[in-house]
């Protein structure tokens, strides 16, 4: 059934909010089980429909599946079988695209359709991973919609270097180069924490990794990895989601479940726009009294400020005093979602990766769609501080990767509920589907 989110604005935030696991890490090691061949138990898994789907996928290939709790899953991959993935399940999600790395890395060759996500309007090429598997002797191919990789004498450890950070790619090549002859040199890796999370986990598994968190990352090849049991990371993107809602509406949250060190680049700029953060072992208090400052964003590649944080951060340059601009270093054309706000009375102009964002006095409520995940969350937000009533279509893209948002928000004072669309037609949108 389609739904809506429905929002009155102009609320202050107060109490106490925990984050989710991290879907960003959650999927990549749920997919790493399949090189164990073994059980394993996942715990703070999140529930959103990334890690939902990616398990029904799982289980049609012959993964065995058994919650034993809301946010703990048994996962036995010990029946899997290559190149038995569901085309429609796969075509869902990017995350699906770990499937390559894992597949290669046990079975030798893999077989999988070309993998979904939120599309920002330009390419989110896997010209990266697939250079990845060339280096360590496989051969690919993409035809007819679907992505080949196959060695037929084995992989053997090699030096790849990035052209990119891509975390995706250095996920991908991790988990091919497990069983990989020899060692394997990645440079230029992802230094996001999710890697660092994996890496941990195969690592708990029987793996010889190092180096994860840095740019370069050394896979020492073993014969054979064991289940374990494990924890997921917080979330760093929900907590610095929540963050940026508390700074726009004015109040005072404590966000439970955060490693501060993962948001310090969150934290540095809403301090930058006047909002106070203090930080705790495992917690961030934010307090704001709505009134920010301008500031100026360029999105990086970890430790540097997300991509996935510059729309949430959009909606405050919105009604911030002065001009702020953001500048948007690592996905092309992710400026979709400034159409929405201008519905809200937001004054942005938009030239290819860069926005100059002129702040109002208040934003209005209006009828909007999420064009992706993130944009989603911004749109909340801006409806959270906007005057009146918002309502906010395609919410399928944004419980792609946060758990019970609704009654999270209404447990520190937002009006907000979730009731079903009345023409489900309307709840079309300008991206491509999952």
């Amino acid at each position: 059934m389609s739904t809506k989110f429905v929002i009155t604005g102009k609320r202050p935030l107060y109490g106490e909010i925990a984050v989710s696991g991290m879907k960003n890490a959650a999927l990549p090691i749920l997919f790493a089980t399949i090189l164990t061949g073994d059980v394993c138990t996942l715990e703070n898994i999140p529930a959103v429909s990334d890690i939902t789907n990616s398990l029904t996928l799982i289980q049609h290939m012959g993964a065995q599946v058994k919650y034993l709790s809301p946010t703990s899953v048994l996962i036995n991959t010990s029946g899997i079988r290559q190149g038995t993935s569901p085309d429609d399940l796969v075509r869902k999600m990017r995350g699906s695209s770990y499937l390559l790395g894992a597949e290669l890395g046990r079975f030798g060759k893999t077989r999988i359709a070309w993998p979904g996500g939120c599309d920002f309007g330009g390419s989110r090429p896997l010209d990266q991973h697939m250079k990845g598997f060339r280096a360590l002797g496989a051969k690919t191919d993409t035809e007819g919609g679907y992505i080949y990789a196959e060695a037929d004498e084995g992989l053997v450890g090699n030096s790849v270097y990035f052209d990119v950070a891509s975390v995706g790619a250095t996920v991908n090549v991790i988990l091919a180069s497990v069983f990989a002859k020899g060692t394997t040199v990645i440079e230029n890796a992802a230094r996001e924490p999710h890697i660092v999370d994996l890496a941990n986990f195969l690592n708990a598994c029987g793996a010889n990794i190092v180096g994860a968190g840095t740019s370069v990352i050394k896979v020492h090849g073993v014969e054979e990895l064991h289940g374990c049991n494990y924890t997921i990371i917080p979330d760093m993107i929900e907590a610095g989601t929540y963050m940026v809602a508390v700074a726009a509406t004015g109040g005072c949250v404590r966000i439970t479940s955060v490693i501060p060190k993962h948001v310090e680049s969150i934290t540095s700029k809403l301090c930058e726009m006047g909002v106070r953060v203090e930080e705790e072992d495992d917690a961030v208090v934010v307090i704001s009294d709505g009134k920010l400052q301008n500031i100026n964003i360029q999105t990086v590649y970890y430790p540097g400020f997300p991509t996935d944080m510059h729309p949430q951060f959009a909606v405050l340059l919105c009604i911030a005093n002065g001009i702020g601009n953001i500048h948007e270093g690592v996905w092309q054309n992710r400026f979709r979602y400034t159409e929405e706000l201008t519905k809200m009375g937001a004054k942005i102009m938009v030239d290819t990766q860069n926005a100059t964002i002129i702040g109002v006095e208040q934003l209005t409520g209006a009828v909007v769609k999420a064009t992706d995940l993130r944009a989603g969350a911004a749109l909340v937000i801006a409806g959270l501080v906007a005057q009146g009533v918002t309502e906010v279509r395609g919410v399928h893209y944004i419980k792609r990767g946060y758990e019970n948002l609704v009654e999270k928000l209404r447990g520190i004072g937002a009006d907000i509920e979730e009731v079903p669309l009345e023409d489900p037609t309307a709840d079309t949108t300008a991206a491509k589907a999952n």
